[in-house]
């Protein structure tokens, strides 16, 4: 009797903890508890998301690991004590009690029934059913969080002020509502937009009866998961979707940063198959009103066809968002004497392979030439389109958020006076003088060049310093006073392009003062490059600029003076290293990130470096580090996230291979030198001179062994175990892992760099970085070889290759 009272207490507690088969007044469920779906297919219980102890109500796929959260009850308000019921309440509905009483979630209706209970579908749709009518009285799949799931879908109610759209996580840690939405428009036909607030983010195009038409790459072949519902006369519409290629279990799910994913699992693991905005030329309005964004690598904006920029200066700078105006106006819109004099009709100009723009309108024509004559006698009628699956759209006013495909794309007619497309005399007159016109120019500036070559005098340069606005123009009498004449007691040391020198001016104020060699390889370009940028660029973690001479065949820059030199002195010293310890090692690491930030991302430029290292790091008199020697740098235009380049220009060991040997450089290609100089700020050892063990391993080879060995901790210099956290040095290794692995695509962006480096989130795995396989010996082997393309010590050199 007592082993069947043991058996049946075992499996009683078994069942408490595993599973209910529903939820009511006498059942509820606690913390520790789930509730399945009958086919096991979906589980409810309390979890609590990464880095946090906080406590929810979600709905995730049972066995599936890493959980998958679809639904969260109490989203903006967690659990935070250890005691806490889902139950059902006397009037019915369901409610999350913390400790015995306290309130913090309920579906806010109240049934006036005790008789029902909650159960979990096998849709993953949580119901709450009166146990007398069997009626369903509240459903999550009415409640959409971040995830959609089969059988839910999105709606929109106008007569009832109703709308169901998806709101993504805060964050990873935190289910709160973030700042997207994901929602159905009552557009007809209607299309999905995303929202950043209430500002357009991205929307999918108009709904062409299997398919939304502005997603790249699906026509009408493309077997659609996805449905639209729209009744007009009602004011009502839903948009929902099937179960991707027979697999049970997929989702639908707006991530944080207001992506839309689609994933299915195949029973090994989530596949994706959509991942939406997936170019930088579908967020909202890129290129302005009558704007196209071409998604070509890299994207780029252009005027439509008949229009020119609003603003030259604006687009020249790379800023679209005020768009385009018509350059010859329309004939309709003529006064009527402009008409009697034969200006003519106005005409249409098909593009194809587009996305067709927002704010479109239905007309009723039942064909395409009724919807371009429709478009034709309307003035205020500007395009018009007619597409397969939906009939004739017309647009009014500005275009707006118009994107060029490579393919799979729709056809737009687009309203042109009748001269924009016409090859008349006046045309080829102009086209002919303008030519004739650039010639001759041409032939004066370079004639003006060849004298200004020659002159070789301070005059001939003074116009320089009145296009370089925040910095001053110094004379060279002042810069040798301030350096004693470059003597060799203020010389703080030898850059790339020539030494450096320490000075006081005759306020006192000191600086450091580069002073490029005629053979150093930096010219004019180079040098007015580097002053056009950090002109332009201020941040605590970038050297500031104070000013620049130009005299003859002398070009120098002026910044301001760092006490503690370069990041180099102290690092590779056996007695000053010992003042960075490894919090203001950590400190250093996180300053030069912010600085990389700024530069990708949070400037009005977007600048990649090209040259980023230990040596070209400084160290204010508080050690904060300072990136410095611009040189190099290149400036992206708007959406431009890569270049190449035939000069490949750099420091061995600290140039990604793309860019390497390909000569493609990128934010990526900073990040894998951040990634080199983080593992030599932890170990204190340069990349070009590192050796280990009896293969002669190099610095990510010895990196990658210990941290796929024991995580990376004993890495740090040792004579600085006593100051460090091991688990901070540890993740920075796997940081810097990642900064260096072989493809860009592998690397993590800026913003995700900052972000691992100041939070405890889990880190993605590294691969084995390709360029760790190779020992130093080969990397001798290298350099003896090819002295003239490459340098391995602190000074940048050119490798000059044709392609």
């Amino acid at each position: 009797m007592g082993m069947g009272l043991f058996a049946c207490s075992f499996l009683l507690m078994i069942f408490s903890t595993c599973g209910y088969a529903a939820i009511n007044t006498t059942s509820p469920l606690s913390i520790g508890q789930t509730l399945s779906s009958p086919g096991g297919f979906y589980e409810l219980g309390f979890f609590s998301p990464i880095n946090t102890r906080n406590q929810y109500v979600g709905i995730w796929f049972k066995n599936i690991t890493p959980q998958v959260v679809v639904w969260v009850a109490n989203r903006e308000k967690p659990v935070t004590k250890n005691a806490a019921n889902l139950t059902i309440s006397s009037n019915g509905s369901l409610i999350l009690l913390e400790g015995e009483q306290d309130v913090i979630w309920s579906t806010g209706e109240a049934f006036t029934s005790n008789k029902c209970h909650a159960e979990l579908l096998d849709t993953g749709n949580l119901v709450v059913i009166d146990d007398v009518s069997g009626k369903r009285l509240w459903q999550s799949f009415e409640h959409l969080g971040n995830t959609m799931l089969p059988q839910s879908s999105l709606m929109y109610d106008i007569p009832h002020g109703k709308k169901r759209v998806l709101t993504p996580w805060k964050s990873n840690s935190d289910p709160s509502p973030g700042d997207f939405t994901l929602e159905i428009t009552p557009q007809v036909p209607s299309q999905g937009l995303i929202r950043k607030g209430s500002v357009p983010h991205w929307r999918c195009g108009p709904w062409a009866k299997t398919r939304f038409s502005g997603i790249s790459g699906i026509d009408s072949t493309y077997v659609s998961p996805f449905s639209v519902v729209q009744d007009v006369a009602t004011g009502t519409g839903s948009f929902s979707y099937s179960s991707l290629r027979n697999y049970n279990l997929s989702y639908v799910t707006l991530t944080p940063e207001g992506q839309m994913k689609i994933l299915w699992d195949d029973g090994k693991s989530w596949m994706l198959h959509l991942d939406l905005p997936e170019s930088s030329c579908d967020l909202y309005g890129q290129c302005g009103p009558f704007g196209l964004c071409v998604r070509s690598t890299p994207p780029k904006c252009m005027c439509l066809k008949g229009f020119v920029p609003k603003s030259d200066e604006e687009w020249k700078k790379g800023n679209w968002t005020s768009g385009c105006v018509r350059r010859t106006q329309l004939a309709c819109q003529a006064d009527s004497s402009d008409k009697s004099q034969g200006k003519g009709t106005d005409i249409f100009y098909r593009m194809t392979d587009v996305k067709t723009p927002d704010l479109h309108q239905f007309a009723s024509f039942l064909n395409a030439e009724q919807c371009y004559q429709g478009c034709l006698g309307n003035c205020s009628c500007t395009a018009f389109a007619y597409i397969s699956g939906i009939g004739c759209l017309v647009w009014n006013g500005e275009l707006v958020d118009t994107v060029q495909f490579l393919s799979s794309g729709e056809t737009l007619s687009i309203r042109l006076a009748s001269s924009e497309l016409s090859g008349s005399s006046r045309t080829k007159i102009i086209v002919g003088t303008t030519f004739s016109l650039s010639i001759f120019v041409i032939l004066v500036v370079a004639a003006f060049i060849f004298w200004r070559c020659r002159a070789k005098r301070k005059d001939a340069w003074n116009f320089e310093s009145q296009d370089v606005s925040g910095v001053n123009f110094y004379d060279m009498h002042t810069i040798r006073t301030a350096t004693n004449n470059f003597s060799a007691s203020n010389k703080l040391g030898q850059g790339g392009f020539g030494p450096v020198y320490k000075g006081k001016l005759v306020d006192g104020k000191e600086i450091a003062v580069k002073r490029l060699s005629s053979s150093s390889g930096q010219g004019t370009e180079e040098f007015m490059n580097e002053i056009t940028l950090i002109s332009k660029l201020q941040h605590r973690n970038l050297v500031r600029l104070l000013g620049y001479c130009i005299e003859g065949e002398e070009k120098l820059l002026i910044y301001e003076f760092m006490v503690n030199k370069s990041l180099d002195i102290f690092l590779y010293d056996s007695i000053l290293k010992l003042e960075l310890d490894w919090p203001k090692r950590f400190d250093i690491i996180q300053g030069i990130a912010r600085g990389l930030l700024y530069l990708h991302r949070d400037s009005r430029l977007r600048v990649i470096h090209r040259d980023l290292k230990v040596s070209n790091v400084l160290l204010d008199e508080k050690m904060n580090p300072k990136i410095s020697d611009f040189g190099l740098a290149r400036m992206f235009q708007g959406t431009q996230y890569q270049e190449n380049t035939r000069r490949v220009v750099g420091t061995l060991g600290y140039m990604s291979p793309e860019y390497a040997w390909a000569g493609l450089f990128s934010e990526k290609s900073d990040i894998y030198s951040f990634g080199v100089l983080m593992l030599e700020i932890i170990t204190g050892k340069t990349i070009s001179r590192f050796i280990y063990g009896d293969e002669s391993k190099g610095l990510l080879a010895y990196a990658w062994d210990s941290w796929h060995e024991t995580g990376g901790s004993n890495l740090l210099d040792r004579n600085l175990t006593d100051s460090c956290q091991a688990f901070e040095v540890a993740r920075c290794v796997q940081i810097g892992l990642l900064c260096v692995q072989h493809e860009a695509v592998d690397r993590p962006n800026t913003l995700q760099v900052l972000s691992m480096i100041t939070s405890t989130t889990d880190l993605p795995i590294p691969k084995q970085p390709i360029f760790a396989v190779h020992t130093l010996n080969h990397m001798s082997m290298l350099q003896s070889t090819s002295k003239d393309c490459f340098s391995v010590n602190e000074i940048t050199h050119s490798m000059i290759q044709g392609r």
